[in-house]
């Protein structure tokens, strides 16, 4: 009998599988991107969040905020495969009248929370519902997953300042650390480091973690917040295109399509 972090394992494979399937089929981009994330995707959705897709805008809902838009496939997937909505509307992504674009759009598709892939927005967002939250003396909480390429710009600080102000213990910051953004290394574009240390500096408590590891996301989001009064990061370190290895560590895979030579090489590696 397979464990709880395996049959997690086993739904990440599934959900990769059908986001190949996704970006292939639409010959769309950002393949890379979306496969990094996953894993704290899968356990965001099946551990964390408190939501219902059968009551899909429930006030006391947990909201999730995409903030790097552009890996929205994965996202989608996750969602379908939960029940938002039928997992045949996949086979629409990216085509010509589809509301299922490559970028997070709130635009009447179940589960998604905002409008998000102009790069720095998505912790702004998740500052203004969770400061709302708190006036409302709601119980509600909200998650953020951004890219280290966001944390560039300087509306992702200025929400980190607001947050750690206003003492938002109901919002939780998840950083992808995959170490590249679109143009190249993260750190050689701008350094970020120390990176953890900046965040606790803002007064967030921080934990940094594996985040393709399920023992490493469960010990870190087993328990919100992690201080009363303080927002909560995660800096997770992961790899860009986890989990096909034509693409790990890559970064033309920010925008590449699959070749039919490479979509030979997922083939096996994926749906063995």
């Amino acid at each position: 009998m397979l464990n709880n972090f395996e049959l997690l394992q086993k739904k990440a494979k599934e959900i990769r599988k059908q986001v190949f399937k996704m970006i292939v089929n639409a010959h769309a981009s950002h393949i890379a991107s979306s496969f990094s994330c996953i894993e704290l995707l899968v356990y965001l959705y099946e551990k964390v969040l408190r939501i219902n897709p059968k009551n899909p805008f429930a006030l006391n809902r947990d909201r999730f905020i995409l903030s790097k838009g552009w890996a929205v496939s994965s996202l989608y997937a996750i969602l379908a495969n939960k029940g938002f909505f039928a997992k045949s509307l996949l086979r629409t992504y990216c085509q010509n009248g589809s509301k299922f674009i490559g970028a997070a759009t709130k635009n009447g598709i179940s589960g998604v929370e905002a409008s998000t892939g102009s790069a720095g927005h998505g912790i702004g967002i998740g500052v203004g519902l969770a400061l709302a939250a708190k006036i409302k003396k709601k119980k509600y909480r909200i998650f953020v997953l951004t890219g280290d390429g966001e944390c560039d710009t300087g509306s992702t600080w200025e929400a980190m300042l607001t947050a750690a102000h206003h003492k938002l213990d109901n919002l939780v910051v998840i950083v992808d650390y995959n170490k590249w953004q679109a143009f190249g290394k993260t750190n050689d574009v701008l350094n970020l480091e120390p990176f953890s240390k900046k965040w606790q500096a803002f007064n967030w408590s921080t934990k940094e973690i594996n985040g393709h590891n399920f023992t490493d996301i469960h010990k870190a989001l087993s328990k919100i917040p992690f201080e009363k009064n303080k927002p909560s990061a995660i800096i997770a370190h992961t790899i860009k295109g986890k989990g096909l290895s034509i693409i790990e560590d890559k970064n033309e895979w920010h925008y590449k399509t699959p070749t039919e030579k490479e979509i030979k090489i997922a083939q096996k590696e994926l749906f063995s």
